[in-house]
């Protein structure tokens, strides 16, 4: 509760949130995108069975990576773009916030950070990771992004 009035968020985690994500946005105090979810939902896919067939689909060529360990930026990094784009249309300033195993991921973690979340929640093993590619992130920005980069908040207690 904020000032006694309860604050109301909605979880990203399918295809069909992400593309209505500005009007969650009018309606919610924030946003949290599950990309562990979003991910088996864009792919179709659960985590548990990957292992049988994600080797042959990176030997073809259809995923260059695992996307359960790295986000894929093609699929499910077009949906999050899109989600924060329309919500931030919708209701400007609202807090978006990031879930999920993508959050040990150094390559996962730049991305997220360039899409502008507000706050990535991860394990406390992965905290010190986090910190060092968000920060590595607000470097590598663009000088005149830098003025408007900011470094997203890592809340130490989340236990995804």
């Amino acid at each position: 509760a904020h000032d006694g009035v309860p604050v109301v968020g909605t979880m990203i985690e399918t295809p069909r949130a992400a593309l209505i994500a500005g009007d969650l946005a009018r309606h919610a105090d924030f946003l949290s995108i599950g990309t562990s979810d979003l991910t088996q939902t864009v792919l179709a896919a659960s985590r548990d069975d990957a292992h049988r067939y994600l080797d042959a689909y990176q030997s073809q060529g259809i995923l260059s990576k695992d996307p359960f360990r790295v986000l894929d930026p093609v699929g499910v990094g077009r949906l999050i773009e899109l989600a924060i784009g329309a919500a931030r249309s919708a209701s400007p300033g609202i807090p978006i916030s990031v879930c999920g195993g993508h959050a040990g991921d150094p390559e996962s973690i730049r991305f997220l950070c360039r899409t502008g979340v507000d706050e990535i929640c991860c394990r406390p093993e992965v905290l010190p990771l986090v910190r060092l590619e968000g920060a590595r992130s607000v470097v590598a920005a663009e000088p005149t992004d830098r003025s408007s980069a900011e470094f997203p908040r890592v809340p130490s207690s989340e236990g995804n």
